[in-house]
Parts: C-alpha cells; structure tokens; sequence
C-alpha cells in the first residue's frame, strides 16, 4: 500500500502557506487589498483567464524548481 501521509502533509503546508499569504494584504492593508479586489472586478474574463493562467505557470515553475 502506497503511503500518502508525506504527501498529504505537504498539501496541507501548501494550503496552509498559501492562506497566510493571501490574507496579508487584507490584513495590513485593507483599504489598498479593497482597492485591488475592486480593479480585479472590473477585468474582462479574457484578462482574468490571463491573470490565472500566469499565475498557474509561476506556480508550476516554483515548483518545478524546488523539487529539483
């Protein structure tokens, strides 16, 4: 049987971190936070798709780079 519990712990971090992150802005600033959030609804979906679609490719790379 295969042992998930490396890998289920590392999702967790993952999650975890990326929480931490996402709420530092609101956090320390949440006028400018709003500001943005308020700029990002007014993108188009094709800017939006963009926007992910790039911060899909840094992730992959991030990660690409420290398991190797």
């Amino acid at each position: 049987m295969i042992d998930l519990g490396g890998t289920w712990s590392a999702l967790l971090l993952a999650v975890g971190l990326m929480l931490v992150l996402e709420g530092l802005l609101p956090f320390l600033s949440p006028q400018q936070w709003r500001a943005l959030f308020l700029q990002a609804a007014k993108l188009t979906d094709g800017q939006l798709r963009f926007l992910g679609l790039a911060a899909l490719a840094v992730g992959f790379a991030m990660v690409l780079i420290a398991f190797n």
